[in-house]
C-alpha cells in the first residue's frame, strides 16, 4: 500500500515538472518579445497553473487537480516545493561564481556605503509600516519579513540593463553591481538573523521567558561568526579547494562537484540555523575568483536552465490571483511598493551623492537598486514555508517584486540615457589594457584568435565563451584573466597591464606558427588540382538545392567584360531583388575571395562565392555571357556562364551542399549549353531545376 502511494506521488509529481518545463519556456519567451525579464513570465506560469488558478481544476485522474492546494503552510506540494529549495540552492551557487572579487574590492567602500544605505533605509521603512499597518511592534515577525524583503536587489536584472546600454564599466555600473553584492550579502545575513529571533522568539513564548538584548545580540554575533569565518576560509583555500576538484581531471565532473559542495554547505547552514541559500552562496564565492569559475558556470549551466524556472513557477503558486485582486492586498502591495522604491532612491542615491556623484549618477544608482527578482522571492518562499506570512502578505510580496522588477528597467534605460557623466571629477584609469590587432580579413582574424584560444587550453587555461553573439572568450589561469574578442578584420585583448607582454608574447607566436604553417601549405598544396576535383567528383545531390535559383536574379546577357565588372552585376542582381541584403558587404568579401583563388572552374564555367555577414541566408545569382569572360579557369578557356553563391557565415552545410549539387549538374556538356542558350530568364531557370532532378534520379538507379 505504502509503495503503491509512492508510486503515485511519483506520476503526479513527474506529469507537474513535465508541464512546468512546457509553460515556464512558452511565457518566458512570450515576455522576453516584448522587452520583459523571463523570471516574470516564469512567474506568471506559475500562478496561471497553479493551485489557485487552472491547476486546481478537476481532471480525469486528477480529482483534486494537477496541481492541488497543498497541507499546511506549504501551497504546493512536498515534493514540488523540495525541487524549488534545490532551484534556490543553485540560483545562489551561480550567483556567488558571478560575483567579481576585484570589483568587489575595488569599489567596496563606495559600494559597502551605497549598499549599506539601502538596506539600512529599506529594511527601517519596510518594518516601519508593517508596525503602522498591524498596529503591532518591530518585533512582529511580519514586520520583519516585510522590512527583510524590501532590502533585496536583483543584480542579475540591472546587470542585464547595464549590459545592454554599453554601461557595465561605467563608475554607475561598477557602484551599482557592487553595492548590489553587498545589498544581498547583507540582505542574507539579516535573513539569517531573523529567522534565529522569530525562533527565539517562539522558544520564549513556549518557556514563558522574554526576547532581550544580549539574547538578539547573541544570534547577530553567531550568523556574522559563521558567515565570515566560512567566507574567510573559502577565500583563503579557494586555489586549494579549486586543486583538489581539479584532481578529477573532466570539466563535468569538477563542476558538478562543486555543486555537490555547494548543496553539503547549504545543509550545513541549515542546521545551524542559517538560511540554506546562505550555504549556496558562500560556496560560489568561495570560487568565483579561481580559474575553474567560468567552467563551472558554464558545465552546469544545463542544471541551472532545467532547474531555476521550476523554482519561479513554484514561487507564482503560492500567489493568490484573488488576493491580489482584492482591494486590500491590492492597496497594501502599491504602497508597500512605492515605499520600497522610494527607499532604494533615498538609501543609495543619498550617499551616492556624498561619495563624488552627482544629481544624475545619484539618481541612475538609485533606481539601479530598485528591481527585487529571484532574491526577494527566495526569502518570501522561506516565510510562506515556515508559517511566517500568510497568502495575504506573500501576495502583496510579490505584487511588490513584480512592479518594481517591471519598472526598473525602462527607467534606469531613460536615466542611463541622460547625457553627461554621473560623477563631479573623472575616473582614474583602471590597471586593464586593451590590445588590438587589424588584420587583411575577417577570416584571418577568426583563425588567429581559434589558435590562440586552442594554445592557451594547451597551456592548462580555461577557456569559455562567455557571449556567443558578440564573439567575447575568456581565459583564465590563476592570477592571469584577458578576454578576446573578434569583430570583423580585428582582434582585441582586454588584460590588466601587467599582463600585457604575456599576451602579445602569445599572439606574436600563434602569428609566427600560422606563418609557417602557410608556407608548408603553398608547398604542397595546389588551387588548380583542387578545383579540378572538385568539377570531376560525384557528390551527394541535395534536390532541394535549386529553390535557391529564382529567375529574378538571373541575367542572360551580362554587360561585364571583366571579372570584377561581372561579380558586381551578379552582385546587383541579387541586391534588386533582395532589399534586406547588405550590397556593398556581400561585393567585398565576395571580390577578396576571387582575389584568393579563381573561381574560374572549368569548361565555361566561372563560382564565384563567399561567406559574408551581408546575407542572412543562401543566395544564388546566374549569369550568361556567350562571348565569354576571362576568369583565370583552370582549362584555360574563357568562362560563359557564372553562378554567384552568397551564404551566412554561421551556416555554411547549405552552401557546400549547393555548390557541389551545381558542379555536378552542369558537368554535363549538353545540360551547359541548353542553360547558355535559354531564350529567357524563366527557361534557364526550369533547366537548371529539370537536369537536376534527372541527374538526382540518375545517381539513385546508380547506386
Amino acid at each position: 500500500m505504502e509503495s503503491e502511494s509512492i508510486t503515485e506521488l511519483m506520476t503526479v509529481l513527474v506529469i507537474q515538472l513535465g508541464i512546468i518545463f512546457f509553460t515556464v519556456r512558452v511565457f518566458g519567451k512570450l515576455v522576453k518579445k516584448i522587452g520583459i525579464p523571463q523570471v516574470l513570465g516564469e512567474l506568471i506560469a506559475g500562478i496561471i497553473i497553479g493551485p489557485f488558478a487552472l491547476g486546481s481544476i478537476s481532471l480525469p485522474g486528477f480529482p483534486h487537480g494537477i496541481f492541488p492546494l497543498g497541507t499546511g503552510s506549504l501551497v504546493v506540494s512536498t515534493e514540488l516545493y523540495a525541487f524549488a529549495m534545490v532551484a534556490s540552492i543553485i540560483l545562489l551557487f551561480s550567483s556567488g561564481l558571478e560575483t567579481d572579487i576585484r570589483l568587489f574590492l575595488r569599489f567596496s567602500v563606495a559600494g559597502s556605503i551605497i549598499g549599506l544605505g539601502g538596506v539600512v533605509i529599506s529594511f527601517f521603512t519596510g518594518s516601519l509600516l508593517g508596525v503602522i499597518l498591524f498596529n503591532t511592534s518591530f518585533l512582529d515577525p511580519r514586520c520583519l519579513f516585510l522590512g527583510i524583503l524590501s532590502t533585496a536587489t536583483s543584480v542579475g536584472i540591472t546587470a542585464r540593463i547595464l549590459s545592454d546600454q554599453k554601461k557595465m564599466d561605467s563608475p554607475e555600473g561598477v557602484t551599482i553591481l557592487a553595492a548590489a553584492v553587498i545589498d544581498d550579502v547583507l540582505g542574507i545575513i539579516i535573513l539569517a538573523m531573523i529567522l534565529g529571533i522569530i525562533a527565539l522568539m517562539t522558544g520564549t513564548a513556549q518557556s514563558g521567558s522574554d526576547l532581550n538584548a544580549f539574547a538578539i545580540l547573541g544570534i547577530a554575533g553567531k550568523v556574522f561568526g559563521i558567515w565570515l569565518g566560512v567566507t574567510a576560509l573559502g577565500l583563503i583555500f579557494s586555489k586549494k579547494i579549486a586543486g583538489f576538484l581539479k584532481l578529477f581531471r573532466s570539466s563535468f565532473d569538477f563542476s558538478i562537484l562543486a555543486l555537490g559542495t555547494a548543496l553539503i554547505l547549504a545543509g550545513i547552514f541549515e542546521k545551524q540555523g542559517l538560511a540554506m541559500i546562505i550555504g549556496a552562496y558562500v560556496a560560489g564565492l568561495s570560487l568565483s575568483k579561481t580559474d575553474i569559475a567560468p567552467v563551472i558556470k558554464e558545465r552546469i549551466h544545463g542544471i541551472y536552465v532545467f532547474f531555476v524556472p521550476v523554482f519561479f513557477a513554484v514561487m507564482g503558486m503560492m500567489v493568490n490571483v484573488r488576493d491580489i485582486l482584492s482591494p486590500s492586498v491590492l492597496i497594501f502591495g502599491l504602497i508597500y511598493t512605492g515605499v520600497a522604491v522610494l527607499a532604494k532612491l533615498i538609501g543609495c542615491g543619498g550617499p551616492a551623492l556624498l561619495l563624488g556623484f552627482n544629481v544624475k549618477g545619484a539618481l541612475r544608482i538609485g533606481v539601479g537598486m530598485v528591481p527585487r527578482g529571484e532574491v526577494a522571492l527566495i526569502m518570501a518562499g522561506i516565510g510562506i514555508a515556515g508559517g511566517i506570512l500568510d497568502q495575504q502578505l506573500f501576495s502583496v510580496i510579490v505584487l511588490m517584486t513584480l512592479i518594481t522588477t517591471l519598472a526598473a528597467p525602462p527607467l534606469l534605460s531613460v536615466v542611463l540615457k541622460i547625457p553627461g557623466p554621473g560623477i563631479r571629477k573623472p575616473v582614474a584609469d583602471d590597471d586593464s589594457i586593451s590590445i588590438t590587432w587589424d588584420y587583411s580579413s575577417g577570416e584571418v582574424a577568426n583563425l588567429v584568435a581559434t589558435t590562440l584560444l586552442k594554445d592557451l587550453r594547451n597551456d592548462g587555461f580555461f577557456v569559455q565563451q562567455v557571449n556567443t553573439e558578440d564573439g567575447i572568450s575568456q581565459a583564465r589561469k590563476d592570477d592571469i584573466v584577458f578576454s578576446i574578442r573578434r569583430v570583423e578584420n580585428h582582434l582585441t585583448v582586454v588584460t590588466a597591464k601587467v599582463d600585457e607582454s604575456f599576451v602579445r608574447t602569445a599572439v606574436h607566436e600563434v602569428s609566427v606558427k600560422l606563418y609557417g604553417l602557410i608556407q608548408k601549405y603553398n608547398e604542397t598544396s595546389d588551387p588548380m588540382h583542387t578545383k579540378r576535383d572538385f568539377m570531376e567528383t560525384e557528390g551527394r545531390i541535395n534536390q532541394n538545392m535549386f529553390s535557391f535559383i529564382h529567375p529574378e536574379c538571373i541575367s542572360l546577357n551580362l554587360s561585364g567584360v571583366t571579372k570584377e565588372e561581372i561579380i558586381t552585376e551578379l552582385v546587383d542582381l541579387l541586391s534588386a531583388k533582395h532589399t534586406f541584403l547588405d550590397r556593398d558587404i556581400i561585393l567585398k568579401d565576395v571580390l577578396e575571395r576571387e582575389k584568393m583563388t579563381s573561381t574560374g572552374m572549368q569548361h565555361g564555367i566561372a563560382m564565384p562565392h563567399a561567406k559574408t555577414d551581408g546575407v542572412d541566408n543562401l543566395m544564388v545569382a546566374v549569369g550568361i555571357k556567350k562571348e565569354g569572360v576571362d576568369f583565370e579557369s583552370a582549362d584555360g578557356d574563357k568562362s560563359r556562364l557564372f553562378i554567384l553563391t552568397v551564404s551566412p557565415n554561421k551556416d555554411t552545410v547549405p552552401y557546400f551542399q549547393f555548390l557541389v549539387t551545381i558542379g555536378a549538374v552542369l558537368r554535363d556538356c549538353k545540360v551547359r549549353e541548353e542553360i547558355i542558350n535559354a531564350a529567357t530568364a524563366n527557361e534557364a531557370a526550369e533547366l537548371l531545376r529539370h537536369h537536376q532532378q534527372h541527374h538526382h534520379k540518375h545517381i539513385h538507379k546508380t547506386k
